[in-house]
């Protein structure tokens, strides 16, 4: 999958990859009549030990998300949060870390915002709670109690590349596929 640049169309999927993008896009930009832009981010969460294929789809997330205009929440430390960054960062977008420290000298470089929090982990509930939607992009103990608790309060979590596996999150097996509905669901709020 090609987000960073999205190229012209191969396929059937990348042509509705980009349709989304486009319409996504509109809507942040005010260009649609009647439909508010999101101010509420989306939430990307992962390991700070990250596999290569999940650092990469990190950044490709984070570009996609950033290209759109969306605004994007992480925990702002390094690993899936500082690919999703960078990729944010390298589109254009806003990126807000919660950082578990009280200072921001462990924070990502990449961050359009750099929040301490002072509560470490437990800061975890407040990224969950603030999204408007959150992908995990693999993930462990912490990314599964971000999941589980964005789930607690109705919140869509969605997952790929070996996530914790939490009653109620949607796993995808394509990068494709979980671009495409990221973007078709943020379009229909």
């Amino acid at each position: 999958m090609v987000i960073e640049s999205i190229p012209t169309a191969t396929s059937n999927q990348d042509l509705e990859l980009q349709h989304a993008l486009q319409r996504l896009q509109q809507r942040q930009l005010g260009l649609l009549p009647h439909i508010r832009p999101l101010r509420q981010p989306v939430a990307i969460v992962g390991p700070r030990d990250a596999t290569a294929a999940q650092l990469a789809c990190a950044r490709r997330l984070g570009a996609l998300l950033g290209q759109a205009k969306v605004p994007v929440l992480c925990g702002g430390k390094g690993g899936v949060m500082e690919a999703a960054s960078w990729g944010i960062q390298q589109s254009g977008g806003i990126v807000i870390g919660l950082l578990p420290e009280d200072d921001d000298q462990e924070a990502n470089h990449h961050l359009t915002v750099a929040l301490p929090t002072g509560m470490g982990i437990s800061r975890n509930a407040l990224i969950a709670r603030a999204c408007n939607l959150m992908v995990a992009v693999g993930g462990g103990l912490g990314t599964m109690s971000e999941m589980a608790l964005a789930l607690q309060w109705s919140k869509q979590v969605f997952s790929i590349h070996d996530a914790p596996q939490v009653p109620g999150h949607r796993a995808f097996q394509t990068e494709e596929d979980l671009a495409l509905v990221t973007l078709n669901t943020l379009l229909a709020r």
